[in-house]
Order: structure tokens, then sequence, then C-alpha cells
């Protein structure tokens, strides 16, 4: 059996496998199995239409092992995990998201009972046991006995949910008594039609702010259609066309968010970790004065914040792998440049409307702009090419792809990078380059690329001749 869990949980196009009706329902199985009976879940989705039918084949393989669940319905990653963090008697969350992926993917996301992601080896035995539960003979008539049933219900504790999640948000990242502290401001707001696409607006009216929201009418196809954090063009608009102060989009679960300033700038996770780590810093709260990043953390806000006195450390792609080295180092802030950042002092979780709160916050007591607060942080030009593969082999398998990397290296010389991977979610090769001329990155990622694609490319049969 193929790995099910990736970087971010299992992930793939709803209705094939890992997707399909069997896998889902050993996965809830699974979880009672590997996590221990009786477990009482938490259940929470993004606004895909594939989202109601797997949280019920999920939900009834739970029960079909003896667990429980709850559901919250459509309700942020972030919030799931604060709320199985916060309540005793809820012993794991799942999330049914794919986070910043188109409508035909969903994925199932497990936290533990500390809100946090399950580590390798527990997602190895759930993999185990998916493939164990796949074995059984009744396994198919017990999966079409549960589609007979109802949508699984949103709890009664809903609104609940959502009220104490967002008093946590509040109280925990303004760092304020004022009841409306962004009273007089106008703020755009792009929820990428996914999960916040009512706790957002929610949040900030709240807070006193006018919002100007978009994205926020899902209707099961559009979650991330030209919208979210991938698409922060679509908040620049609103903020140009209705005169905001400031705006942020998130992406589909809401464990992002990229800002816009009142120019139109644009500002992703590697600007808001200087903004951060620099305003942490002046007030004494940069434990260990680290900051960690990760392998596509832009060269500039390395050299910028050693400017500061302030080390970065890098770790694979993946937030899992961003904890681990914040917990590790005992540092207070890490993240990535997609807008996915983590303050492990609040949360263990990255969580963008969490995040969107510390940055609002930081304007308002420094009375400065986001480019203002950025000044001496000046970025690399970097490229990111996708080439989509049908397949994963060892990069030093394809042929010429090493003495092509080498050559890449020596024309970039000592101030430039190159970074290779394949997403741990997505068919997708990556080819990362960054150094000093835009024009010489752009040159050498588009020979790299071409690499990767002459050999896995999908529109290939099979490995190029000769």
């Amino acid at each position: 059996m193929a790995r099910l869990f990736g970087t971010d949980g299992i992930r793939g196009i709803a209705g094939e496998y890992p997707l399909d009706e069997r896998t889902i329902f050993a996965c809830g199985m699974a979880l009672v199995r590997v996590l221990g009976r009786p477990l009482r879940v938490l259940l929470g989705r993004d606004t895909r239409e594939s989202g109601p039918w797997i949280e019920r084949l999920l939900g009834a393989g739970v029960r079909a092992a003896g667990g429980d669940v709850v559901s919250a319905g459509v309700f942020t990653t972030p919030g799931i995990a604060y709320l199985v963090r916060a309540h005793a008697e809820l012993e794991a969350g799942v999330v049914i998201s794919a986070s910043h992926n188109p409508y035909p993917d969903n994925g199932i996301k497990v936290f533990s009972a500390r809100g946090m992601k399950l580590d390798d080896e527990h997602e190895a035995a759930i993999e185990r046991e998916i493939l164990a539960l796949a074995r059984e003979p009744d396994l198919e008539a017990r999966c079409r006995e549960a589609q007979v049933g109802p949508e699984e219900p949103p709890s009664p504790e809903t609104e609940r949910f959502a009220t104490e999640y967002l008093h946590f948000l509040r109280e925990r990242a303004m760092g304020t008594s004022e009841r409306r502290p962004l009273a007089g401001w106008r703020v755009g707001f792009d929820g990428a039609h996914g999960a916040a696409y009512r706790l957002g607006p929610r949040l900030l009216q709240e807070l006193g702010a006018q919002v100007e929201a978009v994205g926020v009418t899902p209707d099961g196809r559009n979650i991330n259609h030209e919208c979210g954090s991938l698409h922060p063009e679509t908040v620049r608009r609103v903020v140009r066309e209705r005169g905001c102060d400031v705006g942020l989009a998130v992406d589909g679960d809401a464990d992002r968010v990229v800002f816009v300033n009142r120019e139109g700038e644009i500002f992703d996770g590697d600007d808001l970790l200087y903004i951060l780590a620099t305003h942490l810093q002046q007030r004494g709260r940069l434990r260990g004065d680290v900051v960690v990043g990760t392998e596509m953390t832009n060269l500039g806000l390395e050299q910028a914040l050693a400017r500061r006195g302030i080390a970065l450390v890098r770790t694979k792609v993946g937030d899992r792998y961003v904890l681990e080295q914040l917990l590790e180092r005992g540092a207070s802030l890490g993240g990535e440049p997609s807008g996915h950042l983590i303050l492990p002092e609040i949360s263990p979780t990255g969580d963008g409307l969490l995040t969107a709160l510390v940055v609002l916050n930081v304007m308002r007591e420094t009375g400065r702009d986001l480019a203002e607060l950025r000044r001496g942080f000046t970025r690399y030009p970097q490229c990111l090419v996708n080439v989509r593969v049908r397949e994963k082999p060892p990069l030093e398998a394809i042929p010429g792809f090493l003495h092509a990397v080498a050559e890449a290296r020596a024309r970039l010389g000592e101030r430039g990078r190159v970074l290779v991977r394949y997403s741990g979610t997505e068919p997708v090769a990556r080819v990362m380059v960054e150094a000093e001329s835009a024009h010489l990155v752009r040159e050498v990622a588009a020979t790299l690329a071409e690499v990767i694609r002459r050999y896995l490319g999908e529109s290939h049969s099979g490995p190029p001749e000769g």
C-alpha cells in the first residue's frame, strides 16, 4: 500500500483512493483501534461539496469501532485543533479539508488530544490498521450500510464552539482590554469561500472593524478559486476600490494568511515573520533570538534577521517540522512563506485568523503601516516552478539531474540557492531558485524544471528515449 499520510494528512481527489468510500470508512475505524476506545472525536470540515459525505462515512467508521463523534460542521482547521486541546472530553479531532487545493480534492487531518498533528508512529499505525481492515470480508457491506444513514448533524454546541474559539483569539492575540480595539478601521477580508467565511468577518466585526468581505459565499465548488491567500490580488482589489486601511486573505481551511496594505503591496509569510520577529525582539519576547523557517524561506529574510542578531533555523517544508524545531529550541516564532505561521506560546497550530490579529495588533500598537514595519528586509528574487509528475522516484535517479543542479549552483554562486523537492500533498515536483539577479533566477529554474519534465512530466507515457 502506498503511504497514505503526507505532510498534511491524507489527501487526494474525493471519491478516488485514498479518499474512496471504503478507505474513508476504514480510516474512521482505524482511528479508534489505534488511538484507543472509547474515543470521542470532534469533526470539522471546509466547504467542499464532498465534505458532508466524507464526514458521514468517517463518523460511521468511528462509531462502528466503538467510538463517538461530535460534529462542529464547517469549521477552520486551527479552530478544531484549539477545541480539542481545550476540552478534556474530546480525545481527537479530524478536519476534512484539502486546505488551499481546488475543490475536487479533499483530505483528512487528524489531531491528538493536545491539538497537534499525529506523530509519524501513530500515522504509520493507522495506515497498517487501514490495510488490515481492507482485508476483512464484511468491510464492503458495513461501508454500504453506513451510507444509508443521514448526514452527520452539527452538534447543538456548534455556536458555543464558535463563540469559545473567537473569544480565545481575541484574548490571546490582541493583548488589550479594549472591547473594540479595531474601531475606526476598514479591513478587507477574503475568506477563500472556505471554512472561515463566517468566522473571519464575525471576528473582525466584534473587534470593531468595518469589514469589506469577499470570498464568503461558498457553493461547494468555488473554494480557493481565484480568491484567498493563493490569489491576494482579489483582496488587493477590494482594498483599493473600497478604501480599506488593510486587507487580509486566508486559505480554504484558514491556517494561512497573507496581507495587503492600502497601497496594494502584498505581504506573505516571510514578510510577516520579519515584522513579528523584530517586534517581539524589541519587547524582549523573542526567546533565544531565533526564528524557525523552512527550506523555502527567502535568503533575504535570513540576512535581514542576521543584521538584527536573530538566527534563522531552517527545516524541511511542512508545519509539523517547524513546530518540532520551535518546541526543541523553546523558540517563539516560526513559519513558512505561504503565510502558515506558528506562535507556540499561544497555539501549537498555524492559525490564519490568530496570525492576522497579532499582525493587526502590532500595527495598532505602533501606529505604523506594514511597509514601515517591514523596512530592513529586502527580498531576493525567487522563482518557483511546479512540474506535475506521473511518479516520484528519487530525484538523483533522473538522468542528468545532479549535473544540472551542480551547474545551476555554480552559476548562482554563494549568494544564491537551489531547492528541488516533491510536494507532500500533490503530484508535483517543486523547483525553487533564488539569487540577486531575477533574470538568472528565471533562466536557471526553467532549465531545471525542463530536466524533470522531460523524464517525469504527465504528458509523457514513459521516460524519454536515448
